[in-house]
């Protein structure tokens, strides 16, 4: 049996489980709950697809049996071209129909009036898909990827085909699906008719273009307003991360591993509590006001509501993130290159500039297209300190769920902010067209990193220390804040507000977690530790696929990967629930939701960083690896994902991290059953307990520093070997000697 026939055996397995055993609909008390077994197979509510055909009665799901059964009859068939021909349209058929019967029947009947009218209308609908119609979508993918594998499309390798065609699929199903649901709405009327004059009225509005802040006439459209800030924080965060990740690597500084610890304090802490920081520091009332006020005589005034304080909190956000794409790519700088520079006379000034600083530019102009689409999409920051001062993430929230409750403004400030953010990606694709900067090879590298520059190193200093200090003064703060009873009114130290989060008792029925926070917080774990590995897999994987495959449809799927990073929060949260509140998936109000919010919301940083890495990585690697008799597979576990620990260990951070303090989009996603802490947070800070908010806030910057711990120790780290100078210079080094394990 030849491995086509096999890996066909195993996909043709899970679509006739899927169909003839696993229940077609979803399960209300869920799949692991035995009181549906009482009526399988003969309630349409549990039965699995074959049975549906029958009882309900189902005509609907014949096509994807069509689909199936023809899959079954291919199976004996000789293997080869034809057959992978075959194969590839069955399974694509398969997915269609799938996709086309689930939107086209509803509840109450056919969704879509012109079906109505051709086949008559439907007795009853449908349910949402369950357990049983996703596992046969996947079997029709798999049907595909393997069908395409046959025809030899990519050398044949159906891993690397499976991985395209089930990335594109979750792509397609949860960023473009969503998004598409809520233009849709945008252009529709109360009715449910088409109207597009909203949507033209909207995009012409003044309020939005304006440039009366050049002229002289008023101030400027929020779309200039966000733009603005944008750059300012992309670029700020970009030279900020560059000079951590440089005093990190390349200088003799004391407190490195405090100076990693303060990179990542700020993006652990929801973005509302640095806001609050900075209101008890620079508000009117605040720390540094009050005490420049009776020095000088000063009054600060309300500088800090504004476009001003929501850059200095972005930067203390954003900085972390463009330090930890940067320190990988400063790592991996080959020394021999700058040794060779400097053999030719070259002082250490000159050999950065033109030899490795070159050599960041993957990831100078990555960390820049994170900041300026996290300052874009940006809504917590902007939410605490931009007052008047709105910008099209506040506006898209306030559109939606405030007073004007105008879904087509909504869409039509998403559609700006897009176009912003894919101008700069595109232009950061542009200024990195068509050159290589790979440092890491198969051969041995001699040396180790040259220091930096005196007049470097003293800039670098210049800006890392007094970002230091700051930094430090804003977490004494949100610290001060939760140990005493009301920061500024009454400063007596009190542990109360912890008690009143997390107390715990112990009584006959053993430990019991009385404190408030307690059940947001357990939640917020388990979701935020599913959410992580997934993210990171996905992430890297995608990477991999980008940078080290040539398909059809690369670029456009780059862009994909990109687009629910470029969209706010605030709008991927309505369109979820636009888009999984009613069949064919059904998922508000569940743990479910939020994990697949967070894994695409998250997705894009491990995509970016990973890109970053393996530009730096020789395809030698991958060819040796290949040419020794290693399937792609074993290659991506066995020889890339150890040079890739950086990059790993960034994505698990980034996405763990941000799930727990995400708060834009998890706003319309949380229930009652599953509440998140950032959204707690918020009702305690509505209730005026900012005491136990702020405490609240403590404690999961501890959680996370721990976890982050954890993560760093079980990736480990990635070391290249840089042989000593006086050692031998060999000529080709195994793989697996660039990747040595060692813990962090």
């Amino acid at each position: 049996m030849d491995r086509h026939v096999r890996r066909l055996d195993g996909a043709l397995l899970l679509g006739l489980a899927a169909f003839v055993i696993l229940p077609w609909y979803g399960l209300e008390s869920g799949i692991w709950n035995g009181s549906w077994f009482a009526s399988y197979p003969f309630d349409p509510s549990v039965a699995p697809g074959a049975a549906q055909l029958f009882l309900r009665p189902g005509f609907w799901l014949l096509p994807a049996a069509l689909a199936l059964l023809s899959v079954l009859v291919l199976r004996f068939t000789p293997s080869g071209e034809k057959r992978g021909t075959r194969l590839a349209f069955a399974g694509g058929f398969g997915i269609a129909a799938l996709v086309t019967e689930g939107l086209a029947v509803g509840y109450q009947g056919w969704n879509w009036s012109g079906w109505e009218r051709l086949f008559g209308a439907l007795g009853d609908g449908q349910p949402p898909f369950g357990l049983g119609a996703y596992t046969l979508a996947l079997a029709f993918l798999l049907t595909l990827a393997f069908g395409l594998a046959e025809k030899g499309r990519l050398r044949g390798d159906a891993f690397v085909l499976g991985a395209i065609t089930i990335v594109v699929a979750l792509v397609s199903a949860f960023v473009l699906y969503p998004l598409l649901s809520l233009f849709i709405g945008a252009f529709q009327a109360i009715d449910g008719t088409f109207d597009a004059s909203s949507f033209t009225a909207n995009l012409l509005d003044p309020s939005i273009w304006s440039l009366g802040c050049a002229t002289g006439s008023g101030a400027c459209g929020i779309a200039w307003r966000t733009v603005f800030l944008a750059l300012v924080t992309g670029l700020g965060t970009t030279v900020l991360g560059l000079s951590f990740a440089l005093v990190a690597t390349r200088t003799r500084f004391p407190f490195k591993r405090l100076l990693r610890l303060l990179t990542i304090l700020p993006i652990i802490t929801p973005p509302f509590v640095i806001g609050l920081a900075l209101i008890l520091l620079f508000g009117r009332s605040g720390v540094v006001t009050q005490w420049l006020a009776v020095v000088t005589g000063f009054d600060g005034g309300r500088w800090l509501y504004g476009l001003p304080g929501i850059w200095i909190a972005q930067m203390l956000s954003f900085t972390p993130i463009a330090f930890m794409v940067l320190i990988g790519v400063v790592e991996g700088i080959s020394p021999s290159m700058e040794e060779a520079a400097q053999t030719m006379r070259a002082n250490r000034w000159r050999t950065f500039w033109t030899v490795s600083f070159p050599l960041m530019r993957p990831g100078l102009a990555n960390a820049f297209l994170v900041g300026f689409i996290e300052s874009m999409a940006d809504f917590g920051n902007p939410l605490v300190l931009g007052g008047s001062h709105g910008v099209l993430s506040t506006e898209i929230f306030f559109a939606v769920v405030g007073a004007q409750n105008d879904p087509a403004r909504a869409a039509v400030l998403a559609l700006v902010l897009l176009a912003f953010t894919l101008s700069a990606f595109f232009a950061q694709r542009l200024w990195l067209k068509g050159k290589s900067y790979t440092t890491v090879t198969g051969k041995g590298d001699a040396g180790r990193p040259i220091d930096l520059d005196p007049k470097l190193r003293l800039a670098a200093y210049g800006m890392v220390v007094p970002w230091i200090v700051f930094t430090v003064t804003v977490y004494a703060m949100i610290l001060v804040g939760s140990v005493v009873r009301t920061l500024g009114l009454d400063n007596t130290l009190t542990l109360d507000h912890y008690a009143k989060a997390f107390s715990v008792s112990y009584g006959e029925n053993g430990i019991q977690w009385t404190g408030v926070a307690w059940n947001s917080f357990w939640t917020t774990m388990e979701i935020a530790l599913a959410s992580a590995p997934l993210t990171a897999a996905l992430g890297l994987l995608s990477a991999y696929l980008l940078v080290r495959q040539r398909f059809a449809g690369r670029e456009a799927l780059e862009f994909l990967l990109m687009l629910s990073f470029a969209i706010p929060g605030t709008v991927i949260g309505v369109s979820y629930v636009l888009a999984f509140n009613l069949p064919p998936v059904e998922m508000t109000g569940t743990a479910l939701i939020l994990v697949i919010c967070f894994v695409f919301r998250n997705m894009p940083v491990g995509v970016r960083g990973g890109i970053a890495a393996m530009s730096q990585l020789d395809k030698s690697l991958d060819e040796a690896s290949l040419t020794l008799g290693a399937n792609s597979f074993t290659t991506l576990r066995r020889v890339v994902l150890p040079l890739l620990k950086p990059a790993i260990t960034s994505a698990l951070v980034y996405s763990f991290v941000r799930s727990i303090t995400s708060i834009s989009a998890v706003i319309f996603l949380v229930s009652a059953e599953y509440n998140m802490a950032t959204s707690y947070i918020v009702g305690l800070t509505e209730n005026g307990e900012y005491g136990v908010a702020i405490a609240y806030s403590a404690t999961l910057i501890m959680v996370m520093v721990a976890v982050i711990a954890l993560f760093q120790l079980v990736v480990g780290k990635r070391t290249l070997r840089r042989e000593a100078q006086t050692a031998a210079p060999a000529t080709l080094a195994p793989a697996s000697a660039l990747a040595q394990e060692t813990p962090a």
